[in-house]
């Protein structure tokens, strides 16, 4: 079983608000003691943080779910309930967010990027927020607030410096095991390598010393950009290269001549980049460096002329090499090291204009105000749902059956404007309508008539005129 992971769907919930409490002060020279319940804790939020020493998704495969932790509830003498901690959850460097419709609402390219995945909930008042010179006695509280929850899709893009593309079984994986210190698996069969294989290459000592990231691409097929071959999990890692290097098969057994599979290789870049709009944009004019590979195999006349028909030139800048000399493709062996050293010269070159031309990538997250106020939904059983996060906390008491309580959560809501919005969507008096957990008879005049949601009355010719 694969240890690489580069696509999962992640379920996020913040902790629960911690309840208020009822409590009155007892003690033998205070008898009628007000009230003194604290408030419940907060929970805490769950945070995505992109992380460098986090090489895949695999955490996340066989365990989706991360919650993070209530808060307790208050207690007598207002004291208050601890808040739940913050849950951050490492991801890879590169991991993009989806929600459940493919919209992306956070890009975490750089190690320390956070996106606030799941908000906690608010934990409830206690009865001394309720004093008042009207009600001195308050022998109710507030409930915790759920915290949110919901399902995320989490899509992992490499970040490399040097993107190594080519057919299946070019040498892709030999040649970055003997650049670097990374060792794929290698093997004389096409599609050897299933998974991205990544790989620092370090050139240069004391001041010159420089270092790039080398990501190995499975190999791609004619269709690729269609899904064929699993063309559209490799190309997705090409996306953030910087540089492209090109290998074309000079053996003998190659599926085709080096130009027609240079062809390939660009049509199906350009072929992904048009479906993904602006996503990938530029794939094909990236700059790129053009390599024969396996020249120790290819026979002497396809050594002499294997690059006509191939114009690498393309998205390179060739103003330090007017005359294109350093731009001639190369025939390299990665088993022998043949021109092994000068295509590292080439691809730093590239790398470093690259990263002269380019800003650091920064991060981005979709920001989405929260919705203010009521939001009226008729069902098809005629009752109404009244949703929003102030309608919620309206009736998020303890105990709606006392009378206190009631009159409170009747006050918020006339405050909020939530009759009003009803009789505009259409409500008349005995329509039942759903809040939360709860269930009331609608009525414009009288106080509401409340019941627990799973006894909801069903029939509508009870209400008060």
């Amino acid at each position: 079983m694969s240890n690489f992971v580069d696509e999962c769907a992640l379920n996020v919930r913040g902790g629960d608000g911690g309840a208020g409490c009822v409590s009155f002060r007892r003690e033998s020279h205070t008898p009628m003691g007000g009230p003194d319940g604290g408030d419940g804790g907060s929970g805490g939020d769950v945070w995505l943080v992109a992380d460098r020493n986090v090489a895949s998704l695999l955490a996340f495969r066989d365990h989706p779910h991360r919650r993070a932790r209530s808060g307790t509830h208050g207690s007598g003498r207002r004291r208050h309930g601890a808040s739940g901690q913050d849950l951050e959850v490492a991801v890879p460097v590169g991991t993009v967010v989806r929600d459940r419709d493919g919209v992306v609402l956070a890009d975490l390219p750089g190690h320390g990027d956070r996106w606030l995945a799941a908000s906690g909930g608010v934990g409830g008042k206690g009865n001394a927020r309720f004093l008042s010179n009207r009600r001195r006695a308050p022998s109710f509280a507030e409930q915790g607030e759920a915290g949110e929850e919901r399902w995320i899709w989490l899509d992992l893009k490499l970040l490399a410096d040097v993107a190594i593309i080519g057919f299946p079984n070019v040498g892709k994986s030999t040649l970055i095991s003997r650049i670097s210190a990374a060792r794929p698996k290698i093997g004389d069969y096409p599609f050897t390598t299933l998974e991205p294989q990544l790989g620092v290459v370090r050139l240069g000592e004391g001041s010159d010393a420089f270092e790039m990231v080398v990501a190995d691409v499975p190999g791609l097929i004619e269709g690729a950009a269609e899904g064929r071959g699993l063309g559209h999990r490799f190309l997705r890692h090409v996306e953030r290269a910087r540089v492209l290097l090109v290998l074309c098969d000079l053996s003998p057994t190659a599926a085709a001549p080096p130009a027609a599979q240079y062809r390939v290789l660009l049509d199906e870049l350009a072929r992904y980049e048009v479906r993904l709009g602006t996503e990938a944009d530029g794939l094909v004019e990236r700059p790129r460096v053009v390599v024969g590979s396996r020249a120790d195999l290819a026979e002497p006349d396809v050594l002499d002329s294997w690059w006509e028909g191939i114009d690498p030139t393309t998205g390179t800048d060739r103003s330090d090499d007017p005359d294109g000399v350093g731009t001639t493709p190369l025939a390299i062996s990665a088993v022998t090291g043949l021109h092994v050293d000068r295509l590292l010269g080439r691809l730093r070159q590239q790398v470093e204009r690259a990263r002269r031309r380019e800003p650091e990538p920064d991060g981005f997250v979709t920001l989405r105000p929260v919705p203010e106020g009521v939001r009226i939904v008729r069902h098809d059983d005629a009752s109404f749902e009244v949703l929003g996060r102030a309608a919620l906390r309206a009736v998020g008491f303890s105990d709606l059956g006392n009378a206190d309580a009631l009159d409170e959560a009747r006050r918020r809501l006339d405050r909020l404007g939530v009759d009003r919005a009803l009789a505009r969507a259409g409500a008349r008096n005995g329509d039942v309508v759903h809040i939360g957990a709860f269930t009331f008879t609608f009525d414009t005049v009288d106080e509401l008539d409340v019941q627990p949601f799973d006894e909801a009355p069903t029939d509508r010719s009870g209400g008060r005129s």
